[in-house]
């Protein structure tokens, strides 16, 4: 069976997408929580899949090192890798973010990211595929913290995917549409949330051009 390590996958569209992934791909599922993680692996059992669970903080190096290391022993490579790990830091006028929170957005959407991307790389080969997904907030007012690493990490994967063209793996970068997770909550705390997607129907809408 193929492998799909999603990383981000304890909520949001990162769990949906490791269950829609589940019936075709070994899951092997990293986020922080790891009570998220159990309650994915058991909804992957329900549909007759199969996962590995990485309880593990992507801006340890140490730790991605040790899961692409062990990868690598176990099956010798990845044949997809889904990003979907993000830190929403909370809203405020740039002149008054506060700089830890500035430092963890670039930590796991941009530092991370790059980290990830060298090691993950010799994983994928040629034949693989890393998927990122665009939100593209750079410039909105509030934005700064969120914006800025956001769009700088879109701005590394099209790079990558730039380089890797003629030569593989191949680099996808999706837009989902507006979804009804907690990241987003903590943005529109107000919002009409019936009419945002479900991550779940969303998984299923992007998940043809994932496997394309």
């Amino acid at each position: 069976m193929k492998t799909a390590l999603v990383t981000g996958a304890s909520r949001g569209l990162g769990a949906a997408l490791a269950e829609a992934l589940a019936p075709t791909h070994h899951i092997i599922a990293v986020g922080r929580t790891t009570g998220a993680l159990e309650e994915l692996d058991d909804r992957i059992k329900a549909v007759g899949g199969d996962a590995t669970l990485a309880p593990m903080d992507i801006t340890v190096d140490a730790a991605m090192q040790q899961l692409c290391r062990s990868i690598f022993d176990r099956w010798g490579k990845l044949d997809l890798w889904v990003h979907a790990a993000v830190h929403a830091a909370p809203l405020t006028p740039a002149g008054h973010i506060n700089q830890k929170d500035f430092s963890k957005s670039s930590d796991v959407n941009l530092t991370a990211t790059s980290v990830l991307i060298a090691y993950v790389s010799p994983l994928l080969g040629t034949e693989g595929k890393a998927v990122f997904f665009d939100d593209p907030r750079a410039g909105e007012p509030f934005f700064g913290s969120y914006g800025a690493t956001k769009s700088a990490q879109a701005a590394l994967a099209k790079s990558w995917q730039a380089e890797t063209a003629k030569t593989g793996p191949q680099v996808q970068i999706l837009t989902p549409a507006p979804m009804a997770t907690a990241t987003r909550a903590r943005f529109f705390p107000g919002e009409d949330r019936s009419v945002l997607a479900d991550p779940r129907d969303e998984a299923v809408r992007l998940l043809p051009e994932i496997l394309a």
